[in-house]
């Protein structure tokens, strides 16, 4: 029997409504299928394989003259029979005592053809034996397969679908963009629900009021495109706001769909159901157990996961077995170490797996002690005179750092039974990225909430967690529960021998130097240094001798602060960097105290490497601050300009009000030095009005020096300066901030005005010549400093060849001949301002 001939056009069905993202998508996977065979698009259940197929289908069309054909085998259970629907549906009949597959790869040999293969998960090995007989047989034909797992056949390319794009999760104190109109949205996941939504509810649209809660909705559901139309069905009968706040429990609120589509696409369950009755018995057990995780490497799930039902020899290969089936994600890589997640919606629906199990108790506890184990391995090495090089220090803290989800996981299990021993021990290991990451309102609230409970917790903990509540509260600016923290924290250590004081008798130093009591201050540092020398711990000692150095220093002790501050780099030197950090900090602020530009500048240049290495947010603002006001005392605006600019951002990232304050007080002064008196009076009175939400006022020192450079814009103001300054206070946070970094980027792309104010170094402000540009300015000022082109060119981020052009320029317009001649007329401007 012959083939019979094949109609031109196919038979893909028109799509049932508007096709929304997936452009970037679709064109890599036009390019893709230009060079490959076989292509098989994998992922979850309703994330969009068989739409995403069609479409794709839909736009090729017109390069196979032989048409684009769609083959569905849902509701096929029968292996034996995938090859005759592939028959049927081109229209191919049998041969006597032939099998189908010949016969169709005869009838293929010579056709331009596009074939689909919709849901091959269930039939997956008779489907492969196909499409490897025809791949061979038919050097024309492309096949498209969409699968929950790769096919596994000699020429397949495998395409993992994503879920579509949901805005990114803010960090406290950040806010992203708020888009206003449909138009405006570049994430395709909202674009959906908008657009599913307006069919149900004609005339819905994103509004200020309702964009939140769409954007919550798409992130819960992670951008999966049939929970998302799902979820926009439910807006004939509730609002976004509703919705969102339902979407918790998705598997009730999404129960019901298009009657027309396929039963395993009409509810949120049938759809994952679909997928885990595919899976082995181990594979449904491991991967309910994979639930106690919010991502995790192999060594976790070994750890946490293995029993006698699923040895630890065993963990890796079904782990693999679930990302083939897409339930497991594999996500980037962490020192060497590949990290997995499940998407939300598998992993609840694997939770509820596990406690239908009677597991959930179980593997719940074993997750907790892998994750006290891990925090409080890391913390046991990281401060000690024999800890590991500090490179290797920073892996292991950025290990601790990506676990956060998972240990708020351990700490919310610990809550709810009442673990407050674990749930302390925890909150001790987690204390430094807290801090480091500016989160130490979350430290606060969980020490508080295990503190708080009645149950009994070795004293020794209890003294540790103590002492470091009260270092979160310092961190925090409550100064007053700092101490009152400390002293609780100090009053059980002397009940403890076991227990060293030295912590909370450090925190109490800084609070009573905050408070003004300088003898004190010295008294509880000096108490420190004993207690941590007495329990042999060097890295609270480098830390006592580091406050009492800073107690000197606010005394007008400069010359006792220096070698308070080396013994403190000494002790803390080959221990931890974050130690060594603040000593270079600290040695900075004293050069600064004695006007030491340079000497300033390497220590806090320094300090900033250490801190940036591991993301200090909180303390790279502060060293940016601090070169900031040193660019300033050297008439530096451009520098000045970008440290302060900068440092203003990071404080805003982390939330910290009392940074921001003192951020826009120092763009203040240099908009003073400018000679943008408008600007400098508004910010003067933003700061003034945020630092009075704060608490703590200006210490008088930085009062004096803001009000000396603000006088002559003052005077210059006349009766404007009140309103100016109202208008200040007027601003909110955000706008503050808005104005201050708008006044940033000015001072950076435009030549400081002639503007006389006196300041920072005792002396008036310079004009800078109007001959150079601000850039220009700024290299000629490294140029002063001995810094060759290359020097220059890492120092800004840009070019060799760009920095030697500036340098050209510099020479031309000064008409000079010499870089000597250049530093020669720097210290010439001046000296004479």
């Amino acid at each position: 029997m012959t083939a019979q001939t094949l109609p031109r056009l196919g038979n893909l069905p028109a799509e049932p409504n508007s096709f929304v993202g997936r452009e970037r998508d679709l064109g890599d996977l036009r390019l893709l299928l230009a060079g490959v065979r076989a292509l098989t698009l994998c992922g979850p259940g309703g994330i969009g394989k068989t739409r995403l197929a069609i479409r794709l289908a839909w736009e090729l069309a017109d390069e196979f003259p032989d048409g684009v054909w769609l083959v569905e085998f849902a509701d096929n259970t029968d292996s034996a029979l995938t090859a005759r629907l592939v028959a049927n549906v081109l229209g191919i009949g049998d041969e006597p005592d032939r099998p189908v597959a010949a016969t169709l790869a005869d009838a293929l040999r010579d056709r331009q053809l596009l074939l689909i293969l919709d849901t091959c998960e269930h039939v997956v090995d008779a489907i492969a034996d196909l499409v490897r007989d025809l791949i061979g047989a038919c050097p024309q034909l492309r096949l498209v397969a969409t699968s929950r797992e790769p096919l596994r056949v000699r020429g397949e390319t495998v395409w993992r679908v994503p879920p579509l794009s949901v805005p990114a999760v803010s960090r406290p104190g950040q806010s992203a963009a708020r888009p206003h109109v449909p138009g405006e949205i570049e994430h395709e996941a909202i674009r959906l629900f908008t657009d599913r939504a307006a069919a149900v509810r004609p005339g819905f649209a994103l509004t200020d009021e309702n964009l939140e809660h769409v954007v919550q909705l798409c992130r819960t559901l992670d951008g999966v495109p049939l929970a998302i139309e799902l979820a926009a069905a439910r807006i004939r009968a509730l609002s976004v706001e509703q919705i969102a706040d339902r979407v918790g429990d998705r598997f009730r609120l999404l129960a019901s769909g298009d009657r027309t589509a396929p039963p395993r696409q009409r509810t949120l369950q049938a759809a994952v159901d679909w997928s885990f009755d595919l899976l082995t018995p181990d594979e449904q057990v491991l991967l309910r157990r994979l639930a106690v995780f919010a991502g995790w490497s192999l060594d976790m799930a070994e750890q946490v996961c293995s029993d006698e039902l699923i040895p630890r020899s065993r963990v890796l290969d079904l782990l693999a077995a679930l990302i083939d089936k897409s339930l497991v994600a594999l996500e980037d890589e962490l020192n060497g170490d590949a990290r997995y997640r499940l998407l939300d919606t598998i992993r609840e629906y694997a939770a509820d797996r596990l406690a239908a199990a009677g597991e959930d108790d179980v593997f719940r506890q074993r997750h907790v002690r892998c994750m006290v184990a891990l925090a409080e391995e890391a913390v046991g090495q990281a401060f000690l005179r024999t800890a590991p090089p500090w490179p290797e220090q920073i892996k292991t803290y950025n290990r601790i750092s990506s676990e956060q989800a998972n240990y708020r996981v351990a700490l919310a299990y610990c809550l709810e039974v009442r673990d407050a021993e674990k749930g302390l021990r925890l909150c001790a290991a987690l204390r430094s990225p807290w801090v480091v990451r500016g989160d130490v309102a979350e430290g606060i609230q969980w020490f508080a909430r295990f503190l708080a409970l009645d149950e009994w917790v070795p004293a020794s903990v209890r003294a540790r967690a103590l002492m470091f509540s009260a270092e979160l509260a310092f961190e925090h600016q409550d100064y007053q529960v700092a101490a009152r923290t400390a002293r609780a924290a100090v009053a059980m250590c002397t009940a403890c021998a076991a227990a060293c004081p030295a912590g909370g008798l450090r925190i109490l130093a800084l609070t009573s130097l905050r408070a003004g009591r300088g003898d004190d201050a010295l008294a509880a540092a000096d108490a420190a240094m004993g207690a941590a020398s007495q329990h042999g711990d060097v890295w609270e000692e480098g830390l006592a001798h580091a406050a009492k150095a800073a107690i000197l220093v606010r005394g007008g002790q400069l010359a006792s602060a220096q070698s308070e501050f080396e013994t403190a780099l000494e002790l803390l030197t080959g221990n931890n960097g974050w130690g060594v950090a603040h000593a270079l900090f600290g040695l900075g602020n004293l050069a600064r105290a004695r006007r030491d530009n340079a000497a300033a500048l390497r220590h806090l240049r320094s300090a900033l490497e250490l801190f940036g290495q591991i993301g200090a947010r909180t303390e790279m603002a502060r060293c940016l601050a601090g070169i900031g006001w040193v660019a300033l005392a050297s008439l530096d605006l451009p520098t000045a300009a970008a440290s302060l600019g900068e440092s203003l951002e990071l404080s805003m990232g982390t939330g910290q009000r009392l940074g921001i304050a003192r951020g826009l007080e120092a763009i203040a002064a240099l908009a003073a030095l400018r000679g943008d008196d408008a600007v400098a009076v508004r910010l003067d009175g933003a700061g003034a009005a945020l630092r009075e939400m704060v608490g703590p006022p200006r210490p008088g020192a930085r009062q004096d020096r803001l009000d000396t450079l603000l006088a002559p814009a003052r005077q210059r103001l006349g009766s404007r300066w009140p309103g100016l300054v109202a208008e200040g206070r007027r601003l909110s946070t955000h706008e503050a901030v808005r104005y201050a970094l708008a006044s940033v980027d000015s001072a950076a792309a435009s030549t400081p005005p002639a503007a006389a104010a006196p300041g920072l170094a005792d002396r008036a402000a310079p004009v800078a010549p109007s001959a150079l540009t601000a850039r220009e300015l700024q290299i000629a000022h490294l140029i002063a400093r001995g810094l060759s082109n290359r020097a220059i060119a890492e120092e800004l981020f840009i070019s060799p060849a760009t920095a030697a052009r500036h340098v050209a320029n510099i020479l031309a317009k000064l008409g000079l001949n010499s870089r000597a001649q250049v530093a020669a007329w720097t210290a010439q401007q001046r000296s004479a301002y």
